[in-house]
């Protein structure tokens, strides 16, 4: 999912910044770093372990781990890395407690309606085409078996850890940090983000949840944020559907698919922002809450405790706000 944020940091010199790219988008770190440090070992450690996401669980890569499994023998069990096997696990699970809302196998819903790696369509497609992909998706056809750390390829399934993996890539990212005794940290990727400790000055690391409807690029002036989140180790991302969607026949089509009825959600939610401890599940619980909508979602987390703001199409241009106790309680 596209995310968008401003990073309101200080412009400190003792704050390094370090900038790259990575899953068709750009990554971001601003780091108090320790004495010593080596600021050249640091930058090639991030874009390791970025890297390390995208050889695993890219889409995109033919000769990915992921896209490996997707093309696997029917009836084979197949040996994962730790870390992909991680993220696999984990989306199941949340698969099956969001009742199938959230599907890592959605794959062949996104790629038929042209938000995966083939061709963006120009037409929405048709029913015989829906049945067909809609055959291939259902998160139970997967089997995981943790002491190989294999997965089952049952033939046809097509997983697609999109909505999982950024927010994955931006923990892997802040575990390194740590591990390198960097105690105070921003870390973006393609505009999800986690933050550690606090800036030289005392102060928390504060972003900016971007308005919908401002023009495409990255957050540049106050105006088109829709509100400022002060995060203290924390992790936030946003997802939103007023960007990647596409026009057939007078009808606009989310990005965002219904892995149970096979077709992009067609409610009135503009965005949605979770604030979690970790980024994958902040990225993955976006996904999910988009999919559920404004009453099933916020009824989920309610129940679940989830820190989210929906942001929802009011009409005349305009957007209303509905936060659950977790977001209004994290925010004050």
């Amino acid at each position: 999912m596209l995310l968008w944020f401003v990073c309101l940091t200080a412009t400190a010199t003792d704050v390094r910044r370090f900038e790259g790219e990575t899953m068709g988008t750009t990554w971001s770190v601003n780091a108090v770093l320790p004495p010593k440090a080596d600021d050249a070992a640091i930058e090639r450690g991030i874009q390791t372990e970025v890297d390390r996401v995208v050889a695993q669980m890219s889409t995109y890569e033919a000769d990915s781990d992921l896209s490996r499994f997707n093309r696997a023998p029917a009836g084979t069990w197949q040996p994962l890395p730790p870390e992909f096997y991680q993220v696999l696990r984990y989306a199941l699970a949340l698969a099956k407690d969001s009742g199938g809302a959230y599907d890592p196998t959605v794959g062949p819903l996104v790629n038929l309606w042209g938000f995966g790696p083939d061709k963006r369509p120009h037409d929405a497609p048709d029913a015989a085409a829906l049945a067909a992909a809609s055959a291939r998706v259902g998160w139970q056809r997967i089997k995981l078996d943790d002491k190989t750390r294999a997965a089952f390829q049952p033939g046809g399934v097509y997983v697609d850890l999109s909505s999982v993996a950024k927010g994955f890539g931006v923990d892997q990212v802040a575990r390194f940090l740590d591990g390198q005794g960097v105690h105070a940290y921003l870390v973006e990727v393609g505009g999800e983000l986690r933050a550690h400790g606090r800036k030289p000055d005392g102060t928390p690391w504060h972003v900016g949840i971007e308005r919908p409807g401002v023009a495409s690029a990255a957050v540049d002036n106050v105006d088109e944020v829709g509100r400022i989140v002060s995060l203290d180790d924390q992790a936030i991302a946003t997802s939103g559907d007023y960007r990647h969607f596409f026009e057939s026949g007078g009808t606009f089509y989310s990005h965002h698919i219904d892995p149970r009825t096979g077709y992009p959600v067609a409610h009135k939610v503009a965005s949605v922002s979770i604030l979690a401890k970790d980024c994958m599940h902040a990225d993955s619980l976006g996904t999910t809450l988009t999919v559920l909508g404004p009453d099933e979602g916020m009824a989920y987390a309610k129940q679940h405790g989830i820190a989210v703001l929906f942001v929802l199409y009011a009409g005349d241009g305009t957007f209303e706000e509905r936060a659950s106790p977790a977001f209004a309680a994290a925010v004050k």
